[in-house]
């Protein structure tokens, strides 16, 4: 759960890079258009999150596990504001409250009556998920930036764009095989975003009610645990 949530919070927090993506002597002739086509895409997503300073909404979690017909399905609220504050709420089927600014997390589970506290830097295993959400790293440097393979199209026609992360990369996206986003027509934020585990798991993500720029308080990022609640630190992954 928590290398699926960092992932979303790093696409959603820093937008994607406007590059273009080289072609290898090897590889298969691309279709220029389509090249074009998500060069411009991302172009566009690049630009509206450079004008976003803050950002609320509503999603939709759906999560498909290998070997189960049924998906879980989780619906909630998230708040972020930059540089690298957010608030993650999961409201059903469980309450639970995520919150990170910069390189501190805290996990509060009410029905448990505990927080877990620890460092993103640690908790991830890997540096990149808290670069990025720094805005230290590009996220072109972590994913190949691509049409999905059926060169798909989204809401409004428009091409759906494909993350492969790069040979050689630590957790946590070696744990993932792709990510597909699909953008909201004209304003070009992430309508979906689906995440496609090597285990063949999929967690797709669906946003709605964006509210940009409406002038987050810093108080709706600061925990204030309640008197009665245990306060546990979070176990140190080892880095690879």
């Amino acid at each position: 759960m928590m290398r699926i949530f960092l992932l979303v919070a790093v696409l959603l927090m820093s937008g994607i890079p406007a590059v273009a993506q080289p072609v290898k002597p090897d590889e298969p002739a691309v279709d220029l258009q389509i090249l074009k086509e998500v060069q411009e895409v991302v172009k566009n997503i690049q630009a509206r999150y450079e004008k976003t300073k803050d950002l609320q909404a509503s999603f939709t979690q759906k999560t498909r596990i290998e070997g189960f017909s049924t998906p879980v399905i989780s619906t909630g609220h998230f708040y972020i504001k930059k540089p690298g504050r957010l608030r993650w709420d999961y409201i059903e089927p469980a309450t639970e409250e995520i919150y990170v600014n910069k390189d501190d997390v805290k996990m509060y589970v009410p029905e448990h009556k505990q927080v877990l506290v620890g460092k993103l830097t640690y908790m991830a295993a890997s540096q990149a998920p808290l670069q990025l959400l720094q805005g230290v790293a590009k996220l072109d440097e972590e994913f190949d930036i691509e049409p999905t393979a059926a060169k798909d199209r989204g809401a409004g026609g428009i091409l759906l764009v494909s993350l492969t992360p790069k040979q050689g990369r630590a957790e946590p996206e070696r744990a993932i095989q792709k990510i597909v986003i699909e953008v909201q027509p004209k304003t070009y934020f992430l309508k979906t975003i689906a995440l496609h585990e090597v285990s063949g798991n999929i967690a797709t993500f669906e946003f709605s009610e964006l509210k940009p720029n409406s002038g987050l308080k810093d108080d709706l990022f600061d925990f204030k645990a309640p008197a009665d609640v245990e306060i546990v630190r979070a176990p140190v992954l080892s880095r690879p």
